[in-house]
């Protein structure tokens, strides 16, 4: 949550700031409040956290709303002042009942997640709604949100994409994607690739990683848009950057392919790791991969079961056989048919039987599932 900005005049920070002070130093509020712009936002002063929520405490306590929810984010955010829900929370309610719409929406953002208050969606609801029907286009985002899952209202996709449309056309990037999600999903509109590529691109040409990886993945399938594998990594890449795992997957395996990229087995391996080391399955099961096989990284049979361990153990079907096969035949742990079978039946009860292309390591865990499952009916 950010703060709130408007510096009166631009032209010449400094001296706008030389202006604000001596009438917030004599309590005039409303320069107190733009004192504290300047501050958090380093307009015309050094940037000082703490000097922002000084002049907004000041400004807030003469009842000005728009410094009560300035304060109130610092307060959320441990920003110039001790990090205090409850006080955020006091402060953003403030606000909200004079009727600021980023206050109403924060407050309702509250009320969601449960920030200082028990979880009530239906007061979450109520106050997006209060933020929405003045304009605002975070709460009309989240008012889209909570119908389009059922939270605090009955589930409506239509009216979910009502709001979201109101929100992407004043440019919320948030809205833009799940409008994009919304027409590519056919959820509450009917289905048009075309219209989510739209959508998507708004958001994405923003700099929303989502979106970007969204419209990576419409490159790469020629959903809405002529197939274009390069323009795909373009934009795998522009979300990867940001930290998306789903895109540094992706990046990674386009690196691996060879598919719109020269193909590059040490890059691969190193978005590969930047997705696993967020906890992504399938990154870990292809880190694993590498290891095993030695591509884009030196061999290393112990490091393999160690990522194919950490997927697996989240239920990655495919990792769970390669642990399987790594116990079979005692690649990197010691050689256990009883932990090859255990892992083996995990995959083969979500239905997969092994890769294709290995006939032999598909034989040997059909028998070993068998066996296991022999010796649970005796016991």
């Amino acid at each position: 949550m950010c703060h709130k900005q408007s510096i009166a005049v631009s032209e010449d920070l400094v001296e706008a700031v030389r202006w604000f002070r001596p009438a917030a130093e004599q309590g005039y509020g409303p320069a107190q409040y733009q004192l504290g712009i300047a501050y958090a936002e380093g307009a015309g002063v050094p940037k000082d956290a703490t000097e922002a929520a000084r002049w907004d405490r000041a400004a807030a306590e003469q009842g000005l709303a728009e410094a009560q929810y300035n304060l109130g984010v610092s307060y959320l955010n441990g920003e110039g002042v001790p990090q205090d829900d409850a006080e955020a929370l006091r402060l953003f309610r403030a606000a909200a009942d004079q009727g600021d719409s980023s206050a109403q929406n924060n407050l309702g953002r509250a009320y969601a997640d449960g920030i200082g208050v028990p979880k009530d969606h239906a007061e979450a609801v109520r106050w997006y709604r209060a933020a929405a029907e003045q304009g605002d286009a975070w709460g009309q985002n989240n008012l889209g949100a909570s119908y389009a899952n059922g939270e605090g209202v009955p589930k409506n996709k239509a009216e979910a994409v009502r709001w979201y449309r109101v929100a992407a056309e004043q440019g919320l990037a948030l809205a833009q994607n799940n409008l994009g999600y919304s027409y590519a999903n056919g959820e509450g509109v009917p289905k048009d690739e075309g219209e989510a590529v739209r959508w998507y691109r708004a958001a994405a040409e923003q700099g929303y990683a989502p979106a970007q990886y969204n419209l990576g993945l419409r490159y790469a399938t020629g959903e809405g848009v002529g197939k274009d594998d390069r323009e795909a990594v373009r934009w795998y890449r522009a979300s990867a950057e940001q930290g998306l795992v789903q895109a540094q997957h992706d990046l990674a395996v386009a690196y691996t392919n060879g598919a719109g990229i020269p193909k590059d087995e040490a890059e691969a391996v190193r978005w590969y790791r930047a997705a696993a080391e967020q906890g992504f399955a399938g990154a870990q099961n292809n880190l694993g991969i590498a290891y095993a096989d030695g591509k884009g990284v030196n061999k290393n049979a112990a490091e393999a079961v160690r990522w194919y361990r950490a997927a697996a153990e989240q239920g990655l079907a495919n990792a769970q056989w390669n642990l399987g096969k790594s116990y079979a035949i005692g690649h990197g742990v010691p050689q256990d048919g009883a932990a090859a079978a255990r892992w083996y039946c995990a995959a083969a009860d979500q239905g997969y039987d092994g890769p294709s292309r290995n006939f032999f390591g598909r034989i040997l865990g059909r028998m070993l599932i068998r066996l296991a499952r022999l010796r649970a009916v005796v016991v």
